[in-house]
């Protein structure tokens, strides 16, 4: 089955990798994300057997190359799986009805819900926010309208792809890889704490996400400030490529002694020892303005690390009974949130085990992609 994976953005080496091991794989990338994100070095690392072709320019250069390109090379392909719903997806789903291909989206964010948060945050005026919000619905609307299937990551993005698509199912990304994230002994997470240079004997708090407009790591600093200030002795571990924006923002907020209970790392690869990261952790703490599958909270589970979560989007539907779910930029209720894990640990244990059963049965990694090559198969009408 041949595949073209048309991107509009980031993607993750894991599905990359993912995805060659079931398909003969040609993904198109716009040149900027691919060269950023290190996402070539991690190709040539991972032996992975694909074709990649780079889309040059921003938009709206992106716009009109990669609709000329998919254009001249879409019939070489069985199927088209197209990242998310909006600009790139508008294009692959035009060029695929007009030259009789068929094309899947996958949506992996709630577009409009992310774009307001740049509005909420003042990166952006109120003209562009009408505008872009306007843009995205329209392109969402064409290519749900076109799509032969749009899959959602995860049971709410499936619901918010279906507000315009008549065809929706649900796909996994990457999935969890429960072979490798899996719960560890005392021991040896200790172990692995003198491993990474991590505290031995403090409560660490991992927050791995990246800084974005729509994450919510204000939230997270105080609330692990006010926990501290009850007397929990925790640190709180950011690893991410704005890590020392994270280290910024604490002083930025006033919190002057956060150089004391924070570390700060680079982002480790994926595929390699971020694991050890969710196996060291007590808890992994995952705050939000918007959020759509949050992979962080999944992957912790999977450890079995206790999850405290921001009570929205895909998190809300799917640690309900698994995670602490908080209330959106609630501090007060994050950090009583916290105090109830270190003073609980195997309540929190055990909460965080049924979220392991779930992430084993709908988000292991074998699963999710027996179930994307089986829905690309019947999307273009052939079978194993």
């Amino acid at each position: 089955m041949k595949v073209l994976y048309f991107c509009e953005g980031f993607t993750d080496i894991r599905f990359v990798t993912g995805l060659s091991e079931i398909c003969d794989l040609t993904m198109v990338i716009p040149a900027w994300e691919f060269q950023s994100s290190g996402l070539a070095d991690r190709i040539a690392d991972s032996g992975a057997r694909l074709k990649v072709h780079m889309i040059h320019g921003r938009r709206p250069a992106y716009q009109l190359r990669s609709f000329l390109y998919l254009l001249r090379n879409i019939r070489k392909h069985d199927v088209v799986l197209s990242q998310d719903m909006v600009r790139g997806s508008l294009n692959a789903t035009v060029a695929g009805k007009l030259r009789g291909v068929p094309v899947v989206t996958l949506l992996g964010i709630e577009p409009v819900a992310y774009y307001r948060c740049r509005r909420e945050r003042r990166r952006i005026g109120r003209v562009e926010a009408v505008a872009g919000e306007a843009f995205i619905r329209f392109a969402m609307a064409i290519s749900g309208r076109l799509s032969t299937l749009a899959l959602g990551m995860g049971p709410y993005l499936r619901d918010v792809a279906g507000r315009t698509a008549s065809r929706t199912g649900v796909g996994g990304y990457y999935g969890v890889d429960t072979r490798l994230f899996t719960p560890v002994s005392p021991e040896e997470r200790l172990r692995l704490r003198l491993v990474h240079d991590l505290p031995e004997d403090r409560f660490i708090i991992f927050f791995s996400s990246r800084m974005s407009h729509e994450k919510d790591p204000e939230t997270v600093l105080h609330a692990t400030a006010k926990a501290r200030a009850q007397g929990l002795d925790a640190v709180l571990l950011n690893l991410g490529g704005g890590y020392t924006e994270f280290l910024e923002l604490a002083a930025e907020l006033g919190l002057e002694d956060a150089r004391d209970w924070i570390i700060g790392r680079p982002a480790v690869h994926p595929m390699k020892n971020l694991r050890e990261y969710f196996q060291a952790a007590d808890v992994l703490v995952q705050a939000s303005l918007a959020e759509g599958a949050a992979f962080s909270t999944l992957e912790a589970l999977a450890a079995g690390t206790p999850v405290i979560a921001t009570n929205i989007g895909g998190m809300a539907v799917q640690l309900s009974g698994r995670a602490q779910l908080t209330p959106r930029r609630d501090s007060d209720a994050m950090a009583a949130a916290l105090l109830w894990v270190a003073r609980h640990p195997s309540e929190a244990r055990a909460q965080a085990m049924k979220g392991r059963e779930y992430v084993q049965s709908e988000w292991d990694r074998k699963k999710v992609f027996s179930d994307l090559k089986a829905i690309l198969e019947q999307s273009c009408g052939r079978s194993s």
